[in-house]
């Protein structure tokens, strides 16, 4: 019965996505317990976009658990404002504020080594940093913004902590809109027609989770997942979906449920399988729109361009 009814809630969308169908899960049988009191104690985290959403209650429910956090900014001073409060929240929790910006490549590198200095071993790392800019963008390197910002530099930022990463996990934080991209293989940098931020952004995200395979693969003795939070009240929503937010408002996830995922797939004993997406403490399928599969031979493609973008060893 709880499987079914967990099937008929993600068949909706509407329920299974907001705040309803967070509430029903959490109340089936099946509903995998929480991770151990004190199961990240004395362990370092790093939390990207961690100033404002989900990363801030990422960064808390993390904490929670015992877990030194690193809250990787664009923003120092909005990020140590954020870290006072955070430990007014927490008293006896410890947080750190980096400033880093994830789309820019050159800086990735100049913080993965800062880091590698202050943190030799790590028990997770969490890509919560995201944008959807209103045209097209591009990064320092030249290339579209949400492909940059949500794949490029975290899967560069990955590979440079590797060393310290050995035995923990990485959470890429997705998005439930990537169900209505295919793989942008041919069009990675979004040159081609009239550019449409939410398009970008979903195109970015079906590019993390179609990837997950390979980067499970590759990643050996790191556990890779990624996440969508469910339709989550974020500031992000209010300034890029304003109209969205307007009629889903009231059914809209708090940032804490739309975290929750996340702060459970970092610290749960034992890990769970790596290469999966998931959504509510269960993995859920990468594709629901058999239109939007793509090819092992796609896959193959996007990860070259990929890896070649990013600067990633053969």
């Amino acid at each position: 019965m709880s499987t079914l009814l967990d099937r008929a809630l993600d068949a909706s969308v509407v329920l299974g996505y907001s705040k309803v169908g967070y509430a029903v899960r959490r109340h089936l049988s099946d509903w995998p317990a929480d991770p151990a009191p004190g199961s990240l104690s004395g362990r370092d985290v790093v939390v990207t976009g961690a100033s404002s959403g989900l990363g801030i209650a990422t960064a808390q429910g993390l904490a929670s658990l015992g877990a030194r956090v690193h809250l990787v900014v664009r923003d120092v001073e909005k990020g140590s404002r954020v870290r006072a409060d955070l430990a007014r929240a927490l008293p006896s929790a410890s947080f750190e504020v980096w400033r880093c910006d994830v789309s820019d490549l050159d800086d990735v590198r100049r913080f993965a080594a800062e880091l590698r200095d202050a943190a030799p071993a790590l028990a997770g790392l969490v890509h919560n940093a995201g944008a959807m800019p209103p045209q097209r963008t591009e990064s320092a390197q030249g290339h579209e913004m949400t492909m940059a910002l949500h794949v490029l530099g975290p899967l560069l930022m990955t590979e440079l902590l590797l060393q310290p990463l050995v035995g923990g996990r990485v959470v890429l934080v997705t998005s439930g809109g990537m169900y209505t991209q295919r793989l942008p293989v041919d069009d990675p940098e979004y040159l081609a027609g009239t550019y449409k931020p939410p398009t970008a952004y979903a195109r970015s995200k079906r590019t993390q989770v179609s990837l997950l395979p390979v980067l499970a693969a590759r990643w050996t003795g790191v556990g890779v997942h990624a996440t969508h939070p469910g339709w989550a009240d974020t500031p992000g929503v209010v300034d890029s979906l304003p109209t969205f937010r307007k009629v889903t408002g009231p059914i809209l996830r708090d940032a804490e449920e739309g975290a929750d995922t996340t702060v459970w797939l970092a610290a749960v004993d034992p890990a769970p399988a790596s290469g999966q997406l998931w959504q509510d403490r269960h993995p859920r399928p990468a594709h629901y729109l058999g239109r939007n599969r793509e090819t092992a031979e796609e896959r193959r493609r996007m990860w070259e361009w990929v890896r070649d973008a990013a600067g990633l060893s053969s």
